[in-house]
């Protein structure tokens, strides 16, 4: 079964009629890097911010989209309603560092987390 970002990407390559090689010199990145974010099962890290841009580039998406779905890729998953991006950027880099059992625990946490400000109440004037 693909991960996010291989069917985010098969979805935008058949759409379109593209090659790895078009996304690549539109995105300005390696064929290779192309070819591997779109055939890996897993990623075991999150790919550079450069390489997700250039990939966006490539595909015509919006980065938040490629980075979403790159993140799903290596088990992370983020709720584009918590946060900019520019402060879940150093959460992200040390969450892909953990182990997948850890990640799991990570992502228990936050769940917990956000079902607990979710359920309490809110500050007068607010």
């Amino acid at each position: 079964m693909a991960n996010a970002l291989q069917q985010l990407m098969r979805q935008r390559l058949d759409g379109q009629g593209w090659s790895y090689g078009e996304v690549a010199r539109r995105g300005g990145i390696p064929r290779s890097t192309v070819h591997h974010l779109a055939t890996s099962e897993r990623l075991v890290r999150l790919p550079q911010p450069a390489t997700l841009e250039g990939l966006a580039r490539g595909l015509e998406l919006p980065l938040d989209r490629v980075r979403q779905a790159a993140a799903e890729a290596c088990g992370i998953h983020l709720s584009t309603a918590c946060r900019p991006a520019t402060e879940a950027d150093p959460l992200i880099a040390g969450v892909q560092r953990l182990s997948a059992e850890d990640r799991r625990h990570v992502a228990a946490l936050v769940e917990s987390l956000l079902e607990r400000s979710a359920n309490s109440p809110r500050p007068p004037g607010r």
